[in-house]
């Protein structure tokens, strides 16, 4: 899971100024956009993202990302000046870490070191693969309700655990979620496609695996919850699970052979990557 449940209060303290300088980087792009003539629609179209990514950027809501903050450069005329940023962003992400809840820590310092990765999704987006659109959708409808802050903060921390995608050597990572995940609309339509198109990116890299439980299946090693097998330097493997808000990483060898046995049997079940990608492309009426 990952992170997708991240049900306990968070101390005042874990909110920190990091979230200023996306807000300061926000309001210059909004300044940028309208100096270039464009609307949000019109930006979004340009910079291949949807209307409502570059509202919530421009709000200082979402962060902008380095590859956002690429492709709007030119597009807005900026002159090199917003990929100026680019690396202050991905330090400021990366710093991002060390500020997860107590409970999650763990296993988010464990996941920023690790060798191998896998993750079994069956009721959300692993966290690795959200969107802001899609995180600030979960937060903002979970219940009991959170503040603006926290729902801010904890999006920040979500998407600042995908730097773990510009790591090289990458660790080996693999992902296998239940078509169901991938048929909720969570969001909206927009925010829905957004999350698939961003699934299909990540899934299309030759260094990720991808695969997606089809529902027609009649049988099925494993209808517990969600899991992560995590693989850290130079030690033994561990499992990693979340329910109803409780958080545990597994370290007794038996309980993590019995997960990496039910994840070996539910991806051979599972759709090839080919037919996980074929999958998605229709979803999205582009097959």
């Amino acid at each position: 899971m990952s992170g997708n449940v991240e049900e306990r209060p968070e101390r005042p303290s874990e909110v920190d100024g990091t979230a200023h300088l996306f807000r300061a980087l926000g309001k210059i792009i909004k300044v940028l956009r309208k100096n270039a003539g464009l609307s949000q629609a019109e930006m979004a179209d340009a910079t291949h993202c949807s209307e409502d990514l570059v509202s919530s950027v421009e709000r200082g809501v979402r962060t902008p990302q380095p590859d956002f903050l690429t492709r709007a450069d030119p597009v807005v005329g900026a002159g090199g000046v917003l990929i100026a940023a680019v690396d202050d962003v991905r330090d400021a992400l990366a710093r991002a870490r060390v500020r997860h809840p107590d409970w999650f820590r763990d296993f988010a310092e464990e996941e920023a070191k690790a060798v191998a990765l896998h993750y079994y999704a069956v009721q959300a987006v692993p966290g690795l693969l959200q969107t802001q659109a899609y995180a600030c959708s979960l937060f903002e409808h979970r219940r009991p309700m959170l503040d603006e802050a926290t729902i801010e903060k904890r999006v920040a921390d979500r998407i600042s655990r995908q730097v773990l995608f510009d790591k090289w050597p990458l660790p080996t990572i693999s992902f296998v979620l239940e078509a169901a995940v991938l048929l909720r609309p969570f969001g909206g339509p927009e925010v829905h496609r957004e999350q698939l198109l961003r699934i299909r990116n990540v899934a299309q890299r030759r260094t990720v695996d991808f695969q997606i439980m089809p529902q027609d299946k009649a049988e099925h090693p494993y209808l517990d919850g969600a899991f992560t097998l995590l693989t850290p330097k130079g030690r033994r493997e561990v499992a990693y699970t979340e329910i109803y808000g409780h958080s545990r990483l597994i370290t007794d060898p038996e309980e993590v052979r019995q997960h990496a046995e039910r994840y070996g049997i539910i991806r051979a079940q599972a759709l090839t990557k080919r037919e996980s990608l074929d999958w998605i492309e229709k979803l999205l009426g582009e097959r």
